[in-house]
């Protein structure tokens, strides 16, 4: 099969989307599919990334002059992200595909819709929809909705009768290290400690939400002994400045960024402060205890979710993870509070998601 993903990161929409997207190419691949990009020239695409990787990539131009921009600059205005019109979007990536003619266009863009699809619907054998919003109408033969908390009547209304559904954490897009490392990880927390502390925000941190936990820590009552192992993406506007803050630290503190040992990290680590999206599933399946900050709208049904589950530890600012890991620390039952964590996540999300989409893939393209 030949599957092409149109995907975009930035700085507004982070690296997430096109992330998962590489997961979900590389499983592929693995299987003996060929896979292709579609990309819009946002400043922090990961264009080098994709094609680092071997894959095919069309780089849409970016547009300067976003008449868009000027009318609502609301975080949860997706239509922002695209950058462009959806009708000149669909026109470019009809351009990009027709010469192509895939049998599989997988989309995870939340600007995206079901007249987006349909006007791509003649070059395509058939469509995928990754979303995580249930907010619109889709033109798809598959959804998934990796959320914990989603249900399949969430999608009710929104998509044709024949779409099969792939919904919950059990299909959660993971590389395979995760499920590689998950029986080591997973032995190494029997008598949980909070020694290491991994800290990552996302691949963007456009507001230095890290500086502002890294801030709340120096506050903190964790002994100097700690280590902060703390990553940043290469495109993070504030990069230079968590390096000299994490350099002013009582801690051990190292600053890494574009890191492709994610799995290996977080294996070491006895606690993350993380942001809810995809990444949460990666602590679960490693059963890596967490402290989570919302930080965009599209989070907070996870996080609610997650909270619920108590696998994690849900806040809202710098100062609350200060509160969060004081109260852990003052805990009798520190140790017990930890292993609680480590045993609810690591029911949740097995590591074989990822397969099991392809797997769906491949059966859904035999019966069309």
């Amino acid at each position: 099969m030949l599957v092409v993903f149109r995907a975009d990161a930035s700085v507004q929409i982070g690296t997430g989307h096109v992330m998962r997207c590489l997961t979900l190419a590389d499983e592929l691949t693995r299987q003996g599919h060929e896979c292709r990009f579609v990309c819009r020239e946002h400043e922090g695409h990961l264009g080098g990334l994709i094609t680092s990787k071997g894959y095919g990539l069309t780089l849409l131009p970016s547009c300067n002059d976003n008449e868009l921009g000027t009318k609502d600059s609301r975080p949860d205005n997706y239509a922002l992200w695209l950058g462009v019109p959806w009708q000149e979007d669909a026109r470019q990536t009809l351009d990009a595909l027709t010469p192509w003619q895939p049998d599989w266009l997988v989309v995870d863009h939340y600007a995206l819709d079901a007249e987006w699809e349909r006007a791509l619907a003649n070059v395509v054998g058939s469509s995928m929809v990754i979303d995580d919003l249930a907010n619109r109408r889709h033109e798809c033969a598959l959804l998934l909705d990796q959320n914990l908390g989603r249900v399949a009547s969430d999608y009710d209304g929104l998509l044709p009768v024949d779409c099969q559904r792939l919904i919950g954490p059990g299909y959660a897009l993971l590389r395979p290290e995760f499920a590689n490392l998950r029986e080591q990880s997973l032995n190494r927390r029997q008598q949980p400690a909070l020694k290491r502390i991994l800290i990552s925000l996302g691949g963007v941190d456009r507001t230095n939400v890290t500086g502002q936990v890294l801030d709340a820590i120096s506050e903190s009552a964790l002994p100097v002994t700690t280590e902060l192992d703390i990553i940043m993406g290469a495109a993070a506007p504030y990069l230079d400045e968590v390096r000299q803050q994490a350099a002013r630290l009582p801690f051990q503190a190292a600053v890494s960024v574009g890191v492709t040992d994610m799995a290996e990290r977080m294996c070491l680590a006895d606690l993350s402060i993380g942001a809810v999206g995809s990444t949460s599933w990666e602590r679960c399946c490693l059963g890596l205890p967490a402290i989570l900050m919302v930080l965009a709208e599209n989070q907070k049904s996870a996080a609610e979710a997650l909270k619920r589950s108590g696998a994690v530890i849900i806040t809202n600012s710098g100062m609350g993870v200060r509160t969060e890991l004081e109260r852990l620390m003052s805990l009798n039952s520190c140790e017990r509070k930890l292993s609680r964590m480590i045993q609810l996540g690591s029911d949740m999300v097995q590591g074989n998601g990822c397969a099991r989409v392809v797997n769906e893939l491949t059966a859904r393209s035999r019966e069309l």
